[in-house]
């Protein structure tokens, strides 16, 4: 018996069932559907919608399971307000005593001169000879001690400007001193920086820095190096602070007294006795300017707030094996 074309082989069972299944069905309509259902096509290949609110599934890795919280770094959650830096704070060095230079004879400029503090109980007076030219023959020196070589009353006005101020307003030439560390920086109370003495016929410029002689400082730059930095860095600072304060037509006279400061410094401490080998004025001048401009911040000057200006130890060089320490690193005879 030849079998059956229409039909493959292995599926003739198949073929008459399903034959059968369509002749049985009154409407073609339902016979259609028989037929979907049963080889997957049409609207029976398409997955059943699931009804509304109702999740399609577990939710993916990248979507949010709803009712717990977001994490930290997702980028979909609400950024959180950065918190505000801390506002800046002004730089305060160690004030300087005038214990540090009582009975310590000071030069002007570390030349010339002659300025010792004395205290008697609570009383600080100065004894003070002024150098100056004589008024008739300006190429020569001389020499003018006040009160007659007596101790000048002091008064003592407190910290204005950071760091403690005498005057001596009752002298012949009034004077201001400020002290600094080692020194005072002296200037005259009156609009004319020079006192004339026309009986001793003498002119005498009283205002610099009064200091230990010149020489003398020399073994110390490199202590007045390291601590010049420090200064320079609190002075810097300080002006940043004022110019965050203030208000913005308010900056410019800011960095035009910046720029006048440094002008100032260099020209009253190039007089100094060998300050280009030691550095010394330019060191006190700005420690004391550093000061004042955090006495104007309202800040407390009794308690500092930052390094000492003393120089670092240096650290002893590490010993390498192979290497002789007694002979400036050279390698250990073998």
């Amino acid at each position: 018996m030849r079998p059956n074309r229409r039909f493959p082989q292995g599926r003739p069972a198949l073929a008459c069932l399903a034959l059968a299944a369509a002749l049985a069905l009154p409407q073609p309509a339902a016979a259609q559907s028989f037929f979907e259902e049963l080889f997957g096509i049409g609207r029976a290949a398409k997955p059943p919608v699931p009804p509304r609110g109702v999740p399609n599934g577990a939710p993916s890795p990248s979507e949010p399971i709803p009712g717990t919280p977001l994490p930290s770094g997702d980028p979909a959650a609400p950024s959180a307000e950065a918190p505000r830096p801390a506002p800046a704070r002004p730089v305060v060095l160690k004030v300087p005593s005038e214990d540090g230079i009582l009975g310590q004879e000071l030069l002007r400029n570390g030349l010339a001169g002659s300025l010792k503090l004395e205290r008697a109980g609570t009383a600080t007076t100065a004894r003070i000879k002024l150098p100056g030219t004589k008024i008739s023959q300006p190429a020569e020196s001389c020499t003018v001690p006040l009160s007659a070589g007596n101790p000048v009353a002091l008064t003592a006005e407190g910290r204005p400007e950071g760091v403690p101020r005498f005057e001596a307003a009752a002298a012949e030439c009034p004077l201001r001193f400020e002290v600094t560390e080692g020194g005072l920086l002296v200037s005259t109370m009156g609009p004319n920086p020079v006192c004339t003495f026309s009986a001793a016929d003498c002119a005498t410029t009283p205002t610099g820095l009064w200091g230990p002689a010149g020489a003398t400082l020399l073994p110390r730059s490199s202590e007045f190096d390291t601590a010049r930095g420090v200064a320079d860095k609190a002075v810097r600072e300080n002006y940043k602070v004022m110019t965050q304060r203030a208000r913005r037509e308010d900056i410019r006279p800011i960095v035009t007294e910046q720029a006048a400061f440094s002008s100032d410094r260099e020209q009253l401490c190039r007089a100094y006795s060998r300050e280009g080998a030691h550095g010394f004025c330019h060191l006190r001048v700005t420690e004391n300017r550093a000061l004042a401009l955090a006495t104007r911040l309202g800040a407390n000057t009794a308690a500092p707030t930052t390094a000492s200006a003393a120089p670092r130890p240096r650290r002893p060089k590490p010993t390498v094996e192979g290497m002789n320490p007694d002979a400036g690193g050279a390698p250990a005879a073998e």
